[in-house]
């Protein structure tokens, strides 16, 4: 699961989506691998509400979004996005 939230989201508190993060990283079916890293993903934007608007916020969700299906549904390796750094 990829978990994406923003901190200035007032229709989901953040609360929520750090429970649900918790959640997946303690009781996720979903084994880890040899290094003990887990197939689930959490984007945090500070600065976002519930709709990611901010230009260089945008494409870091695009790219995290798209690789996370890349690698999940067509099996492919995604490469981390530069905008990450």
């Amino acid at each position: 699961m990829l978990v994406i939230h923003g901190d200035r989201d007032y229709r989901v508190p953040i609360a929520q989506g750090q429970q649900l993060w918790y959640d997946l990283l303690t009781h996720s079916a979903t084994p880890r691998d040899a290094d003990g890293h887990t197939q689930h993903r959490y984007l945090y934007f500070p600065d976002e509400g519930h709709w990611i608007l901010g230009r260089g916020n945008a494409q870091v969700w695009y790219e995290t979004f798209l690789g996370f299906l890349d690698t999940h549904v067509r099996g492919v390796e995604a490469v981390r996005p530069a905008t990450l750094g």
